[in-house]
């Protein structure tokens, strides 16, 4: 016999998760104890929400499901938006709350609402645990929560319920996704004769290609036939973006997509790899009319995914359901092809970004991106708060494997940055890690630079310090709209680093920057470079 928090536990233990982060309250200490004995490690945080971010980041370290815990009300509702964040953005994620048994609930009412009706619209699942289901309950929601498209599930323990002894403690065999190729038949020769033929190949890799671990599929394509590869900017870093095949990520740049969109347009045959257009601005809405690959009817688009097209964002000639890269590897098999784009437009393309995204200013944020990404080791991970910073740095930073780049791209909420670096660096201490984030929001979860000092960790924060919502701000001007409810006064973010038990700094130009990094780097806590860059920085540069 064992107690239902233990169940739970070792299940999560079994699926490779040793963190959990969240905030304690009286009906989830039994989790707790019960996480604790499994040995995996509970890490306290200043706010639900940034807790969830951790847990991502752990994720992206080591493949296995984030884990989040909540107390009951408040606790709950505080983490709607990294909930709806992993929801969106395809993050497994096993969140955990507190609840007051049934009979109780029917007579008392503080902190009392029903946490499922709340969740389940945005998550996967959401389940109340119920005694002599235990095993099966934990199990099933890993298995969703991992399969497929992933993504949160939510798991309602009653205060009894955790505390209650349960028989069984089972081995249960989670379903788990095959790396299924399409099947033979006249769909996929249609499918394999358009890319045959084709004499201007595309691919556009997305964010399915990370959940099938299917980047060297890409890569192997990619490179066997010289087909250009742009991707999303959760698939950056599929194809090394130092590779001359590399367009970089796009999604959230009005000039970038002016600069692609004709090559887009001249494509015969677009290979869409684990694609999710969740990431996209409207302009990727239809951005292409699908057909056999012949100039007057529309590129041949072939379509791969982890589940169907229910989104209509755009659609395809030839759809096919299942693993990505096998599906890329049997769509290479036994091909032999000319060669392809011989106006070398792809080049033209690569080289014309390169020119949009200077790296060369004296100052300003492309400088700041620029010294951040020769200081930052190849292998090293960065992660990047949503904001105008994000647009240009998604657009200027090289990824050189996957997961290099976190941030929030489907919700593209505020305040990430910093709790994802963390999450990383509890999971994989031994990885260097950047976070970026603008001042709006490092000003957000100042509270968890306590977390920082608690944690032991170290790692640098770059702030983009222009005191403005910036992106916003050059929206209203654009609009001809007054300057209203964007500016807000400055922070001393160096004095608040080290009020908070770090390392803080400002600087004003390239070698300082550097200087500051080579330090922070080294550091034995986390350091916050405060980088002024200036009102209206951004205008013009995405």
């Amino acid at each position: 016999m064992s107690r239902t928090a233990d169940i739970i536990a070792c299940k999560l233990f079994e699926a490779g998760c040793r963190h959990a982060f969240g905030i304690p309250g009286g009906e989830v200490l039994s989790l707790m104890d019960g996480l604790k004995d499994a040995g995996i490690a509970f890490h306290l945080v200043k706010h639900e929400n940034n807790g969830g971010f951790m847990a991502e980041g752990t994720h992206h370290a080591s493949g296995a499901p984030g884990v989040l815990l909540a107390t009951v009300g408040p606790g709950v509702v505080n983490a709607i938006n990294v909930v709806a964040n992993a929801w969106q953005d395809q993050v497994p994620m096993i969140f955990l709350t507190g609840c007051v048994d049934a009979a109780d609930a029917q007579r008392f009412t503080h902190q009392v609402f029903d946490h499922t009706s709340v969740l389940r619209p945005i998550t996967k699942a959401s389940f109340t645990v119920a005694a002599g289901a235990v095993d099966v309950t934990i199990e099933k929601a890993i298995a969703i929560a991992t399969e497929g498209r992933p993504g949160p599930v939510h798991l309602d323990v009653p205060i009894s319920a955790a505390k209650a002894e349960e028989g069984g403690n089972q081995a249960i065999r989670r379903a788990a996704s095959a790396p299924m190729a399409p099947a033979s038949g006249p769909e996929w020769d249609a499918a394999r004769t358009a890319f045959e033929k084709a004499e201007r190949p595309l691919i556009i890799a997305g964010v399915d290609v990370l959940h099938h671990d299917a980047a060297d599929a890409v890569a192997n394509l990619a490179q066997t036939f010289s087909i250009p590869v742009l991707t999303t900017y959760k698939a950056k870093g599929v194809l090394p973006e130092d590779d001359p095949l590399a367009l970089g990520g796009h999604g959230l740049s009005p000039k970038a997509f002016a600069i692609i969109k004709p090559l887009i347009d001249k494509a015969d045959a677009i290979i869409l790899a684990g694609y999710d257009p969740i990431e996209m601005r409207s302009e990727w809405c239809d951005p292409w009319m699908p057909g056999d690959g012949n100039d007057t009817n529309g590129p041949a688009v072939i379509e791969f995914s982890a589940e169907a097209n229910t989104h209509f964002v755009h659609q395809a000639s030839h759809s096919f359901i299942g693993n990505v890269g096998a599906s890329l590897d049997a769509l290479r098999e036994d091909v032999t092809r000319n060669d392809v784009w011989p106006g070398a437009e792809p080049a033209q393309t690569r080289a014309d970004l390169m020119a949009a995204f200077p790296r060369d200013d004296e100052w300003g944020p492309g400088a700041v991106i620029d010294v951040a990404r020769k200081s930052l080791p190849r292998e090293g991970v960065a992660a990047v708060d949503t904001g105008a910073h994000r647009i240009l740095l998604a657009q200027q930073w090289e990824s050189y494997g996957p997961r290099g780049l976190m941030q929030s791209t489907g919700l593209c909420t505020m305040g990430t940055a910093v709790p994802l670096a963390a999450g990383h660096k509890i999971a994989a201490p031994d990885t260097p890690v950047i976070a970026f984030s603008g001042d709006a929001g490092m000003e957000m979860i100042l509270g968890e630079l306590a977390t920082l000092r608690d944690q032991n960790l170290a790692f640098p924060i770059v702030v983009f310090v222009d005191e403005s919502l910036s992106l916003i701000e050059i929206k209203q001007r654009r609009d001809g709209m007054d300057n209203v409810g964007v500016d807000f006064g400055g922070t001393d973010f160096a004095a608040v680093a080290t009020a908070m038990g770090g390392h803080g700094v400002t600087v004003d130009n390239r070698d300082a920057l550097e200087a500051a990094l080579t330090e922070a780097f080294a550091a034995e806590t986390f350091t916050v470079i405060a980088c002024p860059i200036g009102r209206k920085a951004y205008d013009g540069r995405f």
